[in-house]
């Protein structure tokens, strides 16, 4: 059976960018394949280096995970920090990891450029650690957004690099996993620009209240409107019409599109029926977010017996790894 590893930052909500890109296609491969999911914990700290409240965090995405339909019964669902051999195979791995290809990851300029105070050790060795959460449990396919590709082509290098340093075969080459032979989702934000993000500020989370949700969207990025028949979209109505149509009907897609082709279409209108319907999306999730949140004795459970699967899989795989390398004790 293939096995499948994804997480996620403890930075906050889940948002609909997360559902629709990993979590949702998660849900569908823990019945058929063997799944880690995780809350990146210690990846959050290279953006959040001293986080308000790591451990609210936590347990918030943990709620979220678990009502989004994970099943730990099914999947093992753990927290990254909780699982000591990750940051061992992540320090392994540093060693064979070089300053150049570091530095040339789209995701460390971007983050550089924009917290130039703080360019830390870890951001740039973001991919590294990445890598060490994959590669831990020996993982085939990773499902990930395109932002996360060249991230996940170097945990393919550093398995390789490993594999040949050491004239071994300890690590499958993980994959990007496409559900369904689909792209990649990738969720827009709701300012036009890019995907969706909680530290882009254009967010919309799973757990957030209606009012919130109508505010927002009523608030998001539009243009003059069409001024010539059949005209196409520019990105920023673009991306309006893909949250739509993920969350909408199909009539209600095929309605509005049609208002924006013969150049009839009322933004306001289209704003209004957005938003109703990811409220009508989001509620049941956040119902059940509530719910658990509140059931202290289950969340530590799952954690619990989440952290026991998670480090009995990175054990094994830590203790091939330290003999490969030439590591003996000597007691």
């Amino acid at each position: 059976m293939s096995t499948v590893v994804s997480g996620i930052r403890s930075t906050g909500n889940l948002h609909l960018g997360n559902y629709f890109g990993a979590v949702k296609n998660f849900i569908e491969m823990q019945h058929t394949h063997q799944t880690f999911f995780f809350i990146a914990d210690f990846h959050s700290l290279t953006t959040h280096p001293v986080p308000g409240d790591l451990h609210t965090n936590v347990k918030q995405v943990l709620a979220e995970y678990l009502a989004c339909g994970i099943d730990p019964e099914k999947s093992t669902i753990f927290i990254q920090s909780d699982i000591p051999e990750i940051p061992e195979l992540y320090l392994l791995l540093n060693m064979n990891a070089y300053l150049g290809e570091l530095e040339r990851t789209a995701s460390f300029k971007g983050k550089a450029r924009q917290q130039p105070e703080n360019v830390n050790a870890g951001l740039l060795t973001y991919p590294v650690l990445m890598a060490a959460d994959i590669i831990i449990h020996k993982a085939h396919f990773v499902p990930v957004g395109k932002d996360q590709e060249q991230n996940l082509e170097m945990s393919r290098t550093f398995a390789r690099r490993f594999n040949r340093m050491y004239n071994v075969e300890t690590f499958p080459i993980p994959r990007a996993y496409t559900f369904e032979g689909k792209d990649m989702v990738k969720i827009p934000g709701l300012d036009g620009s890019g995907k969706m993000g909680k530290s882009e500020g254009n967010a919309i989370s799973l757990a957030e209240s209606p009012a919130s949700i109508r505010k927002k969207v009523m608030r998001a990025v539009t243009d003059t409107g069409p001024t010539e028949m059949h005209q196409i979209k520019p990105d920023v109505i673009r991306n309006l019409f893909t949250l739509m149509e993920v969350v909408s009907a199909p009539d209600v897609v095929s309605h509005f599109d049609t208002a924006y082709s013969n150049c009839s279409i009322r933004y306001g209108d289209l704003n209004k029926q957005l938003a109703e319907d990811i409220i009508h999306f989001t509620t049941p999730i956040r119902t059940r977010i509530e719910e658990i949140s509140k059931d202290s004795v289950y969340l530590s459970k799952v954690a619990k017996n989440g952290a026991e699967k998670a480090r009995e899989s990175a054990s094994k795989t830590l203790q091939e790894v330290r003999e490969i390398i030439g590591f003996r004790k000597f007691y």
